[in-house]
């Protein structure tokens, strides 16, 4: 039998025991959880051979705010910022009013840099079509402006300029339309606006498509389909165009096939899934293999292709590798996304 004075004893010593540790832990500030934690929690369970040290759980990675209808919406409004200033600015020779540019708590709008007015006299028919799809892209911005109400962002500094410096220039040398030396200037003549629209619209079409899925309101997903229609129409103007004047201009649809060659090579290479419209080859110039019309770029099921975030935004930055996550190209300063998995093309 024990002793019951002796148990006290013992039980008294563990007291004491805890007691020490608890004021060493709170002096050091919790530092044995921070700062090699495991040795020394180790250490103190050393009074108690018997009893194993506890292993240390190690903090769990954060999740990802989950992706909601607002962001997606934000994120197609990030997209037809740059549409509408690009289109505004070739029929008028002005972008969108700053009223039009602030967020819908009032913060102000970002910059454009470049933009001009192009001379459509030289072909008044791609003139027609240039205002119509500058009005269709103008009332894209207003709805989604005003379906998003306060949580609408604001303008990012994009980046529309004709010049050497311009991401027209630095997208054109990469596609190897123009030298290392030359300059794109999409704003020179309808042709070159045309090559400039067409860079565009096909992402556009995509971007749409690939956002569908993740919207969860009905009334929001009708909508955006039909902002969807609307780009498609706008890309197979583009396209039909530029093929007709492709005709008497080979270098034009040349320069179709590189700058969808340089899209492919900046969106990778996702797996192929025909039935949702997923491939590695999801864009294509005005030709297919057999130097056939390809005005509409779809897979074997006629089904239009989707890119996700990542991929609209590794072409908007001009950003093959995927390691610059915060801007570039047409968005020097990046996207103005909520969410931070949509803002730097991490969501799939």
């Amino acid at each position: 039998m024990i002793d019951p004075f002796k148990a006290l004893e013992i039980l008294s010593a563990a007291d004491a025991r805890r007691a020490a540790r608890r004021g060493f832990l709170k002096a050091a500030g919790g530092g044995a959880v921070l700062l090699g934690g495991a040795s020394l929690l180790s250490g103190c369970y050393g009074d108690y051979p018997d009893q194993p040290a506890p292993t240390p759980t190690p903090s769990p990675t954060p999740t990802p705010s989950a992706i909601t209808d607002s962001d997606v919406l934000n994120l197609a409004l990030n997209l037809e910022y740059l549409e509408a200033q690009f289109y505004l600015y070739a029929v008028t020779g002005a972008g969108l009013s700053a009223a039009q540019t602030a967020s819908g708590s009032g913060t102000a709008g970002g910059t454009v840099t470049g933009g001009a007015k192009v001379d459509f006299s030289k072909d008044p028919v791609v003139g027609a079509y240039a205002r119509e799809i500058a009005a269709d892209e103008a009332a894209h911005v207003a709805f989604l402006r005003t379906a998003l109400g306060s949580a609408a962002v604001a303008m990012p500094n994009i980046n529309i300029d004709g010049g050497a410096n311009g991401a027209f220039t630095t997208a054109a040398r990469a596609a190897g339309v123009i030298t290392a030396t030359d300059t794109f200037n999409p704003y020179s003549s309808p042709e070159n606006f045309l090559l400039g629209a067409f860079l565009f619209e096909d992402v556009g079409v995509t971007a749409y498509k690939g956002a569908a899925p993740l919207l969860t309101n009905k009334t929001y997903l009708e909508a955006a389909a039909g902002i969807l229609a609307a780009e498609a129409y706008h890309a197979g103007i583009v396209r039909t165009v530029l093929y007709a004047k492709g005709m008497s201009t080979a270098s034009l649809i040349t320069a179709t096939t590189q700058i969808s060659d340089a899209r492919d090579l900046l969106d990778g290479k996702p797996t192929d899934d025909t039935t949702r419209g997923i491939g590695a080859d999801d864009d294509q110039g005005l030709v297919d293999d057999n130097k056939a019309a390809n005005l509409v770029p779809a897979n074997v099921n006629g089904i239009a292709y989707s890119r996700s975030s990542e991929q609209v935004h590794n072409i908007v930055y001009l950003n093959a590798t995927g390691a610059n996550r915060t801007g570039g190209g047409f968005f020097p300063n990046g996207t103005n996304n909520p969410n931070a998995a949509l803002r730097v093309g991490l969501s799939s």
